[in-house]
């Protein structure tokens, strides 16, 4: 039944979803309208701050910040150790089922680590692995396994690069998002990402999803045939290089030097003589400089860590086509009051109790036009945390509950599919149908947790 479900479903999405850009267009011309209709704002008030600084252009430091993280991600993803070791993963699977079970359960782990590593290391995965089912004579369904490597996204707001939890580790971060008057002080990741709560929640959406995935796996795997999975090939710079040149470029000479000076800020930040270690605050700034060290390391020269770094910066394309778009849907509803009024209303019929649960799912929603886990923190992180402080309610599940409707609802919103579609070649209408289905059982599962926990 549920094989049929998703099929059906992807279907519907086959016929009917647009491009992720087009959608960008459309809902940033319906909050324009919802911000006319439903405030005080008038149309040119609408469109001066969609276009403002903190409009279409908010979003450039934190777009480098993202863009990096995708980059680092992959580069580390496509290093040598890295892929030996995705494609040892791909040939286990003796079945399409256990294929998609194991792409799951691997994009999860990897996005637990950093978003970006999951989202290339899912897309890797599920692309290598119908290679080996492929070669093996082994029937599968495309689909489902690149619906299965960006499932596994869906944990990633719990992890070491979840943007919530790492925005109030330190004073600094808390002081950029919060307005002046509302207090905060710095809650460390043993209350957020490596608390009970976020622990048993995460657990279980990797094992309903792996269950869900595995159980939608259709009779006839064959009934989406997957495209050509053929390595494009690679442009070689030409060898009229003199030997200094590729002493420089040919060795890890370099990688190392540039990997000696930020392990050196790496042992004092996670291993200080004096204080707490830096994994208590991480930040998205501390993150990348860590990923670009292993990556560093992992990669033999830098010509091999550039081209991978050059192959990578195609999958930001999105990003940076589209972070503008809700940057500027980001502006116009913060500007406005449509967010406040949108996370106010759900949090006004709120116990204390059920605070975190309506939280979660006004995150949900918000998220489906701030499709930005950072952009959405910064437009309703100050309203959940007020709202958390005047109820009573710990910050720290405020903020995780936040975390969660973001991830959950990013199974609808293609916008950080992108890299994946590159990747495997297909495209986000075949595979939301079956992200969908996990969605929903996910929502239910986390907001039992944040009702119980």
């Amino acid at each position: 039944m549920l094989a049929r479900l998703g099929l059906r479903i992807s279907a519907v999405f086959r016929a009917t979803a647009p491009d992720p850009f087009v959608i960008a267009v459309l809902l940033t011309a319906a909050v324009i309208v919802a911000s006319v209709v439903f405030t005080d704002y008038s149309v040119s008030e609408s469109a001066a701050a969609w276009s403002a600084d903190g409009g279409v252009w908010r979003f450039l430091s934190f777009g480098m910040q993202m863009c990096l993280i995708l980059v680092t991600g992959h580069t580390l993803a496509a290093s040598r150790p890295v892929r030996a070791l995705i494609t040892t993963m791909a040939k286990l699977p003796q079945s399409g089922r256990s294929a998609a079970a194991l792409v799951l359960v691997a994009a999860a782990g990897l996005s637990l680590i950093n978003w970006g590593l999951g989202l290339i290391g899912g897309a890797l995965l599920a692309r290598d692995t119908a290679r080996s089912l492929r070669a093996r004579g082994v029937p599968f369904h495309y689909p489902l396994l690149a619906a299965a490597g960006y499932a596994g996204f869906i944990v990633w707001h719990g992890g070491f690069s979840g943007t919530a939890p790492l925005k109030v580790s330190t004073v600094g971060e808390i002081a950029d998002v919060l307005p002046i008057g509302v207090e905060l002080d710095p809650i460390p990741i043993t209350e957020t990402i490596l608390s009970p709560l976020n622990l048993v929640v995460t657990l279980g959406v990797i094992g309903i999803a792996a269950g869900l995935l595995t159980l939608m796996s259709p009779d006839d795997p064959d009934c989406v045939p997957a495209p050509d999975l053929e390595d494009k090939p690679i442009s070689e710079r030409g060898e009229d290089r003199s030997l200094f040149v590729r002493l420089l470029e040919d060795t890890p000479i370099v990688n190392w030097l540039l990997a000696a000076i930020i392990a050196s800020w790496a042992w004092g930040f996670y291993f200080p003589a004096v204080g707490p270690s830096g994994l208590r605050s991480l930040t998205p700034n501390s993150v990348n400089l860590t990923m670009l060290l292993l990556g560093l390391l992992l990669h033999g020269s830098p010509r091999s860590y550039v081209r991978a770094v050059e192959d990578a910066a195609s999958g930001c394309s999105g990003i940076i086509l589209q972070f503008p778009l809700y940057a500027g849907i980001m502006g116009v509803m913060h500007s406005s009051g449509l967010t406040g009024k949108l996370a106010g209303a759900i949090a006004s019929v709120a116990s204390v109790d059920t605070l975190p649960v309506f939280t979660c799912l006004s995150a949900g929603v918000v998220n489906l036009f701030v499709p930005s886990g950072g952009g959405q923190w910064g437009v309703q992180g100050p309203i959940a945390i007020q709202s958390a402080l005047d109820a009573g309610v710990d910050p720290a599940k405020i903020v995780m509950a936040v975390a969660y409707g973001d991830q959950l609802t990013n199974m609808l919103q293609p916008f950080w599919a992108l890299p994946l579609l590159a990747i495997t070649r297909i495209r986000a209408r075949d595979i939301v149908g079956y992200t969908a289905v996990v969605m929903v059982a996910a929502t239910v599962w986390t907001c039992l947790c944040l009702l119980i926990l």
